[in-house]
């Protein structure tokens, strides 16, 4: 200790470091935050990378123990020691950035050094007193961070990946509900922002909650196969190197029951430990969860776009007054916040994907990045769908009379009356009324084409938004 006992002295290969006493890090950790100050986003950020890493360690530890290469005393207390983190104590700790050099080995020795330091005060001892209890030789004992940081990763993602679906199925609930409210309101449907045909404005909501649901449905059953296969106890490049010959199997079978997941061995342990195919296709299934979500937010701002000279059909939640300088304005800021997550899980999908492709012969060291991006991903689609379902979808309101003027003043409702009068004749009536600005019910009228029992059966929301042929009568 300095003389003020506020520091401790710890050495490595590059020489000797002052760290703060108070500190469960140790010498590696210190270097790395030193070295990365990159993203500001430390581990911390993410819990369940760091509940995942604690399990990991007392996953290798039981197998070590189990096999006779760990003491009952060590054991004990590195079990103490991840029992802590699992609980989210000290958690503040891990404080290297989530971007880093080394690939992952700044992550790996933050556990490390955190673990070996609360398991020596649970023996009595003082934090860097590696003497007894060491980083390295005894928390890392037959790993190496080339298979113990993925595995934690994989591991962290499926911890996280309920709480992501319960978001998710919360909002696919709003919008269903929202299609039954809205199930009797007859409006126009578009395409190429033109006029259609008509629609109810549950069907439209209808539409949101099923394609939503999709994906609900593929990262319920899709993402864990993608992520219960392990590479743990492939060690430096997948050859076991430095590992017990049961350790593996024995390893990932404590790390499923630890755990809670269905966690299995890699088939092949040198390619599971080069390839990051899984967590490019994971990073896909964010990002077409995301492209969604910003499609059904720019759909919501279309139809609420108003209130006097837009389409002004649905009414947003009131959030905040939208302008500093013209009075009375108010924007649809929840759908425009999540469209801007939208554009970052798909931006986090490419730097992910470049990160992949990047990796060399039997390690990609890019799988920080990799990290990083799938956990953002995963905490901004979470809250953002959250926030879209709080404090929008729940409150949204409908202007019905609105919807019907729209659709009865629409050019595009000819189409429900062409089986009736012809297209030659649909064709004309849809001409007169753009030349003249007249209604085609108007027209229709006009030149009775059809008698008013007709157009009132036409009309008849269950004979529009649904299949109907009537073969047209000469």
């Amino acid at each position: 200790m300095s003389s003020a006992a506020s520091f401790r002295l710890e050495k490595d290969l590059l020489g000797s470091l002052e760290i703060p006493a108070d500190a469960y890090y140790g010498i590696q950790t210190l270097r790395a935050v030193r070295n990365f100050h990159l993203s500001g986003v430390p581990l911390s950020h993410f819990p369940k990378l760091v509940v995942a890493l604690a399990m990991v360690k007392q996953a290798a530890a039981d197998a070590n123990r189990e096999l006779g290469h760990l003491s009952d005393a060590k054991h004990v207390a590195i079990s103490q020691a991840c029992a802590h983190l699992v609980r989210g104590e000290h958690h503040d700790q891990f404080v290297v950035d989530m971007i880093q050099g080394g690939a992952g080995t700044s992550t790996n020795m933050n556990a490390n050094e955190v673990i070996a330091n609360l398991a020596l005060e649970y023996m009595g001892h003082a934090k860097g007193e590696y003497r007894h209890l060491h980083p390295n030789n005894d928390v890392n004992m037959a790993q190496s961070t080339n298979d113990a940081y993925p595995t934690a990763i994989r591991l962290g993602l499926l911890l996280g990946h309920d709480t992501l679906l319960a978001s998710l199925d919360s909002l696919v609930q709003a919008f269903a509900g929202k299609s039954a409210e809205f199930a009797h309101i007859l409006k126009m449907g578009r395409t190429q922002l033109q006029d259609a045909v008509p629609m109810t404005l549950g069907q439209e909501f209808r539409a949101f909650a099923t394609t939503l649901g999709e994906d609900l449905e593929h990262l319920r059953l899709i993402a864990p196969q993608l992520l219960v296969e392990v590479n743990l106890g492939g060690t430096a490049i997948g050859t076991g190197i430095n590992a017990d010959p049961n350790y593996q199997a024995l390893a990932v079978q404590r790390l499923a029951t630890i755990s809670g997941h269905p966690l299995k061995p890699a088939a092949d342990l040198i390619e599971a430990t080069s390839d990051m195919g899984a967590f490019v296709t994971f990073s896909s299934m964010l990002k077409r969860l995301a492209v969604k979500l910003s499609k059904i937010c720019n759909d919501l701002r279309l139809l609420s776009s108003g209130p006097r000279t837009g389409i002004n059909e649905i009414n947003l939640p009131a959030r905040q007054p939208g302008s500093s300088i013209m009075p009375g304005k108010v924007n649809p800021v929840i759908p425009e916040a999540v469209n801007q997550v939208a554009f970052e899980v798909i931006g986090n999908d490419l730097a992910l994907t470049m990160a992949a492709e990047a990796g060399q012969l039997q390690l990609n060291v890019m799988e920080p990045l990799i990290a990083f991006k799938l956990f953002d991903s995963i905490r901004l689609l979470q809250r953002a769908m959250d926030m879209l379902r709080e404090h929008c979808i729940i409150g949204i309101t409908a202007n019905e009379d609105r919807c019907r003027q729209l659709m009865e003043s629409s050019i595009g409702l000819i189409t429900a009356l062409n089986p009736y009068i012809g297209y030659e004749n649909a064709t004309r009536i849809a001409g007169q009324a753009l030349l003249s600005g007249r209604g085609v019910l108007e027209l229709v009228r006009e030149e009775r084409l059809l008698d008013d029992a007709t157009l009132d059966d036409i009309l008849r929301p269950e004979n529009m938004i649904a299949p109907r042929l009537v073969p047209l009568k000469a």
